[in-house]
């Protein structure tokens, strides 16, 4: 996996051969490995949202390899205190995120780059600034909080909408969380990940 030392400066290039070494390594996992991540990721994802209490909570579908399984939008949804509201993302035309409530696995739908969608009406992309947790999709997170997702910018905009001491929480796979990344201006940190060794992790703000 490439290495990039402090101070060191970045290219579109670095990302994305580190995006291409991390799938590969997601990938070669085996079907085992992936469900017993996804089970530990979920119960500390869970023991979080119990302990919070949130009364909205953004959250997304995994698709393939990603942390956290298919099953995640249910589970996290049955975990909420009563009345609370579990948002998924809708990818619009401009790879922005609108937000629509989750209502059961019977109310997603396939959408373009593997995701499953919400049908209920958009909340617009100013919903998840209302949030008291918002979990988010990573390949991988350096120990400053800075990201690395697929290239879209789409989660870097919706980051950028959420208030200064929400809990922002990205879910990784062992070994995804990095010293160093590399990093542009327009990216944003996340509060805490959740891996399936060592479970919560809080991290200082860079």
């Amino acid at each position: 996996m490439p290495e990039f030392p402090k101070g060191a400066d970045v290219t579109v290039g670095d990302k994305v051969d580190l995006r291409r070494s991390l799938l590969a390594r997601r990938r070669a996992l085996s079907a085992g490995t992936r469900v017993a991540a996804a089970q530990r990721v979920r119960a500390e994802l869970l023991d979080l949202v119990r302990r919070l209490r949130p009364q909205r909570v953004t959250g997304y579908v995994p698709v393939g390899s990603e942390p956290g399984g298919p099953e995640l939008p249910e589970v996290l949804h049955a975990a909420l205190p009563p009345g609370a509201e579990l948002l998924l993302p809708v990818l619009r035309d401009d790879l922005d995120l609108d937000w629509a409530a989750y209502a059961g696995p019977g109310a997603l739908v396939a959408a373009g780059r593997g995701m499953r969608e919400p049908t209920g009406p958009g909340l617009g992309v100013t919903a998840v600034a209302t949030a008291d947790l918002v979990v988010v999709p990573a390949l991988a997170v350096d120990r400053r909080g800075l990201r690395l997702g697929r290239g879209g910018g789409s989660y870097d905009r919706a980051l950028a909408r959420v208030p200064d001491g929400t809990w922002t929480v990205a879910l990784l796979h062992d070994g995804e969380l990095l010293d160093r990344l590399p990093a542009e201006p327009h990216d944003r940190p996340v509060r805490a990940v959740v891996t399936p060794d060592t479970g919560l992790r809080v991290l200082s703000a860079p």
